[in-house]
């Protein structure tokens, strides 16, 4: 494995190049040097957390005025989509010209897609939008979380890390909430124009605050890796995504875009192996570090939207509770994530990561299992404790493997193994969505179709299950990941 995990030799590595870490500054807060960069990094992360909910109670407005019924969905499809195809190329160009330049270019990106989203004529031209929204998305998550990596030592990336995760249980109500409100009493297009001055106040602040000096080398932009990876990632999760939706798993369709993306991607990888500097440095993977570490977000990615997905629509059909109710029992989870995500440094600093991550998942099984037991007898007081029991354990996985992946490599790696790690999450998600719900129509088709609320009940519960499932097995790959103990600074 290249470079220490057991030193401090990555964040050394780094001090010249960002005068922000220093020796004595030890405080992570908005009142410490690094808190205006902190601040512009939660605004940075908010701008994404926010649109990934906000738009949900907004659809019907939306679709009212539109039209184009049969086409909503693409509105989370193509943004997923494009959000995920994205990472790995921003990932390693944050790794080649810097931090600032892409993490700037993708709120910019982001900004140019909520104006042009706001002035949609049709659910054609909004979908196209979304998708530049989503392609602005692939480089500011990933980013905000290296420069974070970057900013703050392994011993501060935690409580660091809970600051940003406290953006996610925050935008979980207010999204819906003001999705909701502007719906109501203003109108649907402001849901993205809200996004307007997010974007030009976290610009700013990462401009004027975020101070980087990168050695000015000539670079080899990998184009032909960049092009066939896009391609073929777009063609394998769009037939993940509309596998058993626009089309069926083995209609021509589906087929045809599983092998094509395939094949894409094996020529991806001998591209890789011949490329003076590779998009995506497939060398990573042999590290076992980087490897269980890449697993484990796979599963958590599932693990979020299995739960997210089909919790609201189970108490409101099976429960009778209203989307309100349903959004802030899904809320629970986001709540609870930050707040283990954010004590977690003093768990790892004493036993290692790796047991760290174990104790998490673990928990999220436990939270799992009781949303399965509840699933027979739906009440939204304990559905939303089960969800917050499996956010708090997914707090002590998510936080602590990235974490022990970024702290094993040298600052001009931490951008390319923080995109795979996000990267991952975003796959599983996919991957999730689409197994998800192929089980849960499966058991709802013969159950007496999704106008039952007995259907939907035994669907979801099928879910859980399946979720429960998925959580065991990232356990496995929690029980193959390297021992390796949290540096003292």
């Amino acid at each position: 494995m290249r470079g220490a995990p057991q030193s401090v030799a990555p964040l050394r590595a780094h001090l010249h190049r960002n005068a922000l870490v220093t020796s004595t500054d030890e405080e992570v807060g908005f009142r410490s040097a690094r808190g205006p960069v902190l601040i512009a990094l939660m605004l940075a992360t908010g701008l994404i957390a926010i649109e990934s909910t906000i738009i949900a109670t907004a659809v019907p407005s939306i679709v009212s005025d539109l039209g184009g019924f049969a086409q909503f969905p693409w509105l989370f499809s193509v943004y997923l989509l494009a959000q995920a195809v994205s990472v790995p190329v921003y990932a390693k160009l944050a790794d080649t010209v810097g931090r600032t330049p892409i993490i700037l270019t993708g709120i910019g990106l982001f900004l140019l897609g909520s104006i042009l989203c706001g002035f949609a004529w049709d659910m054609t031209s909004l979908i196209v939008f979304r998708a530049v929204q989503g392609l602005g998305a692939g480089a500011v998550l990933p980013v905000s979380v290296t420069i974070a990596g970057d900013i703050y030592t392994v011993r501060e990336r935690a409580k660091a890390q809970g600051y940003l995760a406290s953006v996610w249980a925050i935008s979980s109500v207010a999204g819906p909430t003001l999705g909701g409100l502007f719906s109501q009493y203003l109108d649907w297009r402001w849901i993205f124009f809200v996004n307007i001055p997010l974007c030009l106040v976290a610009a700013y602040m990462l401009r004027r605050h975020h101070k980087e000096t990168i050695e000015r080398t000539h670079h080899r932009v990998d184009v032909a890796g960049a092009s066939v990876l896009t391609v073929g990632l777009t063609l394998v999760i769009l037939a993940v995504l509309e596998g058993g939706n626009a089309w069926d798993w083995f209609s021509w369709q589906s087929l045809t875009a599983f092998g094509a993306g395939a094949v894409l991607l094996v020529i991806f990888g001998f591209i890789e192996q011949r490329a003076a500097e590779p998009i995506l440095p497939l060398s990573i993977f042999r590290r076992r570090l980087i490897t269980t570490t890449s697993l484990i977000s796979l599963g958590v990615g599932a693990i979020l939207v299995g739960l997210t997905s089909f919790v609201p629509t189970f108490l409101e059909v099976s429960a009778g509770a209203t989307p309100l109710i349903g959004g802030l029992a899904v809320a629970a989870l986001t709540i609870g994530w930050p707040i283990t995500a954010s004590q977690s440094g003093r768990i790892y600093l004493r036993v290692g990561f790796r047991p760290t991550a174990l104790i998490g998942l673990v928990t999220s099984v436990v939270g799992a299992a009781l949303l399965w037991s509840t699933a027979g007898s739906p009440d939204a007081i304990l559905v939303a404790v089960s969800c917050f029991v499996v956010g708090l354990g997914l707090g002590l996985v998510a936080t602590p493997t990235l974490i022990a992946a970024q702290s094993s490599v040298e600052w001009e790696e931490r951008g390319v193994v923080t995109g795979a790690n996000m990267f991952m999450r975003s796959i599983g998600s996919a991957v999730g969505v689409a197994v998800f719900g192929a089980i849960a129509n499966s058991v709802i088709a013969r159950s007496g179709g999704p106008e039952s609320a007995a259907a939907v009940q035994s669907g979801s519960s099928a879910v859980f299950l399946a979720v429960i499932v998925a959580a065991t097995l990232t356990i496995a790959a929690g029980i193959v990941m390297p021992a390796v103990r949290a540096p003292s600074a």
